[in-house]
């Protein structure tokens, strides 16, 4: 039974990944892509990450759910449209049939229950910090989808999430206000008489909800990742993220519908053991989502290697090597800088992968990040005071710390002479090689190459 199995998912593996796309039909390579990706989100699935995620935001949720709506309510009531909030959370928990009406009375009654004059600046400190550490931990989760280690800066970071928090929900129940005010027109009533044009707004009625669903899942892949996502990934992704909490809206529906033995066994925790799935489910979709979104934009990933990312030290080398040649030539010509997609498209490398180089030498100081967005980078000293043999020992010393180093290891002669035998052999080869000469020594088609790399990313961006 094993090697059945193992056997069957050796074939779809083959007939997935076996053939090089670029040879078949543009039918055939929408249907082989859209494989691919279904295959590598599985994968993902199963490596446990989305789900670690999305488990982590379960428990922020539940912490940041009052005081968020709490937030929002109050910016709503300056508007005169807070009275839709119930409505709204009515609607999200609606596939949790009475279980989410409940839900929903007892949040807004704990909505109800928060008084400013009571709660003191201190305690609404407190509640801006549990909603804005909530924005925070979504997006450490999305970063993580689209292979970024970096959140904004503390200020942007501050200003972006109350934007969305004080922004977002009045222009949703805006959009929302203005759907239900042109269905009353006088004008709109006497075409929906007509049997044709009232089916189609029957039709327009229902698929609004869904269309609104998918402009807000499209607005959270393209603001909340640290990085910048295309209008066209991010909704393609929302979509079928749109779908699956549909369908999976659907299939919830009937499955608490039949919960009666869960209220049995847990009596009053059925409640909230329903919700917790519900949230987990949802979480889950919205990652999902983000994962189609990142694999439409980011091709390059779209391949079997692991997300793990293991470079030999012979690639980190190398790879440093080229960063520092192509910034350093770029800076002395006088051309675009390189920004780090522009590089990891150039090297052919996975933007992981390259980042990790990038941080080394950042850290190191041999690279300056600008303020540019996105950021580009340029040499951390003149090129002709930049040493060769301080990029290699800035790579090869990565991950060291005064508890973890060669020096705390068990001396040994031999060992230790053959090990400062190779230390002095590659500083004295390099010794007076500095980065000008590496960057002026490369051929001029390698140059314009670069150039040509850089200046698409920078027009991109």
């Amino acid at each position: 039974m094993a090697m059945t199995i193992k056997s069957l998912d050796q074939q779809v593996t083959d007939f997935i990944w076996g053939r090089p796309i670029d040879a078949m039909s543009k039918p055939e390579q929408l249907a082989i892509t859209t494989l691919r990706i279904v295959h590598l989100i599985i994968r993902d699935i199963s490596e446990g990450q989305i789900t670690l995620r999305a488990m982590g935001l379960v428990y922020t949720t539940l912490l940041a759910m009052v005081p968020l709506i709490a937030v929002s309510f109050s910016v709503l009531k300056g508007f005169g449209v807070h009275n839709q909030v119930e409505p709204m959370l009515l609607g999200l928990l609606e596939p949790l049939g009475e279980k989410g009406v409940e839900i929903t009375e007892k949040v807004i009654g704990f909505v109800d229950n928060i008084n400013v004059t009571v709660l003191g600046s201190l305690g609404v400190a407190l509640l801006f910090y549990t909603v804005v550490s909530l924005m925070q931990k979504i997006e450490r989760a999305f970063n993580d989808t689209w292979r970024v280690t970096e959140l904004r800066p503390f200020a942007q970071r501050f200003s972006d999430y109350l934007t969305v928090i004080l922004i977002g929900p009045v222009l949703m129940f805006t959009a929302l206000g203005v759907t239900a005010s042109i269905g009353n027109l006088a004008l709109v009533k006497s075409a929906m008489e007509v049997e044709a044009i009232g089916a189609l707004m029957q039709l327009a009625g229902r698929l609004v909800p869904f269309l609104l669903v998918v402009g807000a899942f499209t607005f959270v892949y393209v603001f909340v990742p640290n990085t910048r996502v295309t209008l066209r990934a991010a909704a393609i992704g929302a979509v079928a993220a749109s779908l699956m909490w549909q369908i999976m809206g659907w299939g919830f529906a009937t499955f608490v519908a039949n919960s009666a033995k869960y209220t049995a066994i847990y009596a009053a925790f059925a409640t909230m053991l329903i919700l917790l799935i519900w949230l987990y489910v949802s979480w889950l979709i919205l990652l999902i989502g983000g994962s189609i979104a990142f694999y439409v934009q980011h091709p390059e990933h779209r391949n079997l290697q692991s997300r793990i990312i293991r470079l030999s030290n012979r690639m980190r080398e190398k790879m440093a090597l080229l960063i520092m040649s192509l910034v350093g030539q770029h800076f002395y010509h006088k051309r675009p800088a390189w920004s780090l997609e522009g590089l990891a498209k150039h090297m052919q490398v996975g933007s992981d992968a390259c980042g990790l180089l990038v941080s080394s030498l950042e850290q190191s100081g041999l690279l300056v990040r600008t303020s540019d967005n996105p950021p580009t980078y340029l040499p951390g000293h003149a090129l002709e005071t930049l040493k060769l043999k301080d990029i290699i020992n800035a790579v090869r010393t990565t991950g060291e710390t005064p508890y973890l180093s060669p020096d705390k290891l068990p001396q040994t002669e031999v060992v230790d002479n053959l090990y400062q035998e190779i230390e002095g052999a590659i500083n004295a080869s390099l010794e007076t090689r500095t980065l000008k000469d590496l960057s002026l020594a490369e051929p001029a088609n390698v140059v314009s190459m670069s150039d040509a790399a850089a200046k698409q990313t920078v027009d991109q961006s």
